[in-house]
């Protein structure tokens, strides 16, 4: 029998998908134990932290980029937005040269999430 901890242990990240959903719903029902107001709850603070942390990756050096993606990117997976986590990665590797088209691919990428998210939380 598994413990209610069990839940919290993740996968392996799926390779992010170009068609289908922005957010992984079975992955985000089972990292929050199926409740409703915490999917509600995280989805909201995933969110808001992208709208504070992306103006921030366009103007931080390239140590300060790499911590803000990376912590987008755990979010990102905790809600199973593997699109996002994706391009987050991808922002945290970038070269000095190619950091500004990485950072636009993630701030497309976070679009899609908001839109997604918001039409979640309006039937939620």
């Amino acid at each position: 029998m598994s413990t209610p901890m069990r839940a919290f242990a993740s996968p392996s990240e799926p390779s992010p998908a170009a068609e289908g959903p922005a957010i992984d719903l079975p992955h985000l029902e089972r990292m929050t134990l199926g409740e409703r107001s915490l999917q509600r709850e995280v989805l909201a603070l995933f969110e808001r932290q992208a709208e504070l942390l992306l103006p921030r990756l366009r103007c931080g050096d390239r140590a300060a980029v790499a911590m803000l993606a990376h912590t987008l990117k755990g979010s990102a997976r905790g809600i199973g937005a593997w699109r996002v986590a994706a391009a987050a990665e991808a922002v945290e590797q970038a070269a000095e040269t190619e950091r500004l088209a990485a950072i636009d691919a993630l701030a497309a990428a976070v679009a899609e999430i908001k839109a997604e998210i918001a039409g979640l939380l309006a039937v939620r």
